[in-house]
């Protein structure tokens, strides 16, 4: 008798954990495959620290094949799913298609960067929701700050050093913190026109920093943002971003080449091309999560609408504490289903937040004990060690070293801004030189492919000198960092957001036919500066997003 499939979509905090506990349990009588456009789980909470030039890069990933070894990994983006016919079709990383059939799912492909409908956002401005993101703001701050301390002119010095965070959630907050650190530390040693520092600006629609939070926890933060010269605008938005600055909604134009969107996420379009019952686009599941009258699939993490048993008639936010949780419960129920053991409704009970402020500052709550300062940081970082399934040791000695030695602030040049769009449904994959996908069939034949899962993105940023990325946004955003035994996050559900568009092939690869691919008539060929040319997409976010 052949093992049962059980093929899980996304390896973000729901997949990964459902994935680990599942494994576990079903001791080789069951076949476990993970399809997702990352051979890694990527943990969030510490992407902050990567763009800071803190951590390198692959200490915030941890392998699946290396940690997951009797699970299955299967490189692609799901594209569409056939619920009737147990399928799921895929595109592979160089473009090929492939089908998984299961007698299991699990959907647990995350969010991507949610969109305001404010001009110039789309093509002037970046996110922050995956490693090409960080890396791309690394390079582009330390890239900003050598042209500042190259110039005499006091306006461009200006121009260039500064940096505005749209969001006061968890990511905004932690990557300003960390910026103002960053910046501060590279014009010590290469310093400015008399008189001048960084300047770093975060806004937000809402009242205070951090309002997903305690109150004193939000005062522990902002106190040390101001501290630090970080200029917090509560209660301030973006109007219109341009390629040379922003105008606010209080009216002032601030002239900058650096916006970092941080205003939250929304459900990947995975789950709303399934034509299931849905809320706010996320796939409705009932306390044991799965889909009501599909037995056979479950939902986890942000794709998910998990009724919140603890406040009857709402749902769990979309935080990576939930996720990490959801995904222990969904292992156990999966198995319940195949008669191993008894199904179990989710919930759930905080049991702190942290906040990572870089340098030696935080604020945290564990067990609702509120700490600041030192304190505050140790708890942090502990929290972040113990919550990571991989990678302890290397992190904690990259902290080590950064504390005794100066941060090396150096541009490596490997991303560049048109590579990061953010209106993207794969942040977590850099975009590559290619033909545009809009007539690409899709892995089962069945004509185009679904373009809200098969296209990198809509416009990418105008080509700004340095190709330095465009504005960014207002907004919340979702909590994050809860050391309750699950790791914590920079976004909600802590999943990377998925479905990259495996049908790139990178410019000047040859082609099936062994020829060189080259770009679509009319388009320039890329530089530095220059995108691919434009794809356009056709899942903007509905109304509903703003």
């Amino acid at each position: 008798m052949s093992r049962p499939r059980i093929v899980i979509v996304g390896a973000g905090f729901a997949g990964y954990r459902t994935a680990q506990i599942l494994s576990r349990m079903a001791r080789g009588r069951a076949e476990i495959v993970m399809l997702n456009p990352t051979d890694y789980f990527l943990y969030l909470p510490l992407l902050p620290q990567v763009a800071a030039g803190i951590l390198e890069p692959r200490r915030v990933t941890v392998s699946l094949s290396g940690t997951l070894p009797e699970v299955k990994l299967v490189l692609g983006e799901a594209g569409r799913i056939d619920l009737d016919a147990r399928q799921v079709h895929y595109t592979g990383p160089e473009g090929e298609g492939g089908t998984l059939s299961y007698d299991r799912l699990v959907l647990a492909a995350g969010s991507v960067n949610k969109l305001l409908p404010i001009p110039g956002v789309a093509e002037h401005a970046h996110g922050f929701r995956g490693l090409p993101e960080a890396l791309y703001l690394r390079d582009h701050v330390t890239r900003q700050v050598e042209l500042a301390a190259a110039t005499d002119d006091p306006k461009r010095c200006a121009f260039r050093c500064t940096f505005v965070v749209v969001g006061a959630g968890y990511t905004g907050t932690e990557v300003a913190a960390h910026g103002q650190l960053f910046t501060d530390a590279q014009v010590a040693k290469q310093p400015l026109r008399t008189g001048m520092r960084p300047r770093w600006i975060l806004l937000d629609i809402a009242e205070r920093v951090l309002p997903e939070l305690d109150e004193r926890l939000s005062r522990t933060a902002d106190a040390v943002l101001r501290e630090r010269g970080v200029d917090v605008r509560m209660g301030t938005s973006v109007k219109e971003a341009t390629s040379d600055g922003v105008l606010l909604t209080d009216g002032e134009f601030v002239d900058t080449r650096t916006l970092v969107w941080c205003v939250g996420v929304r459900p990947d379009p995975l789950a709303e091309s399934l034509g299931l019952p849905m809320e706010r686009g996320r796939l409705l599941v009932d306390p044991h999560l799965q889909v009501p009258g599909r037995p056979e699939v479950f939902a986890c993490g942000d794709a998910a609408a998990v009724p919140d048993l603890e406040n009857p008639g709402s749902y769990t936010p979309m935080t990576a504490q939930h996720a990490w949780r959801q995904g222990k419960v969904c292992a156990h129920n999966i198995a319940a289903s195949f008669g191993d053991g008894e199904r179990q409704a989710y919930r759930h009970k905080d049991l702190g937040f942290v906040v990572d402020l870089g340098g030696a500052k935080a604020a945290a709550n564990p067990l609702g004990v509120n700490l600041s300062g030192v304190a505050a940081g140790a708890v942090t970082r502990g929290y972040h060690l113990a919550a990571m399934p991989g990678n302890r040791v290397r992190v904690a000695a990259d902290w080590l070293l950064d504390a005794v030695l100066p941060r090396q602030a150096v541009q490596l040049g490997l991303v560049r801004s048109w590579s990061v769009p953010l209106d993207t449904a794969s942040p977590e994959v850099a975009r590559v030189p290619g033909r545009p996908l809009g007539d690409t069939p899709s892995p089962g034949g069945a004509g185009p492919a679904d373009p809200a899962r098969n296209q990198p993105g809509g416009e990418p940023a105008k080509n700004q000198p340095g190709g330095e990325p465009a504005k960014n946004q207002p907004g919340g955003e979702p909590a994050k960092n809860q050391p309750g035994g699950e790791p914590a996050k920079n976004q909600p559900g802590g999943e990377p957001a998925r479905n990259q568009p495996g049908d790139e092939t990178a410019k000047g690869s040859p082609d099936a036919g062994g020829k060189p691919l080259a770009p679509p008539p009319g388009q320039p060929e890329p530089g530095p500066d220059v995108a691919p040319g434009p794809v356009r997409r056709t899942d903007r976010p509905s109304q509903g997003d703003a």
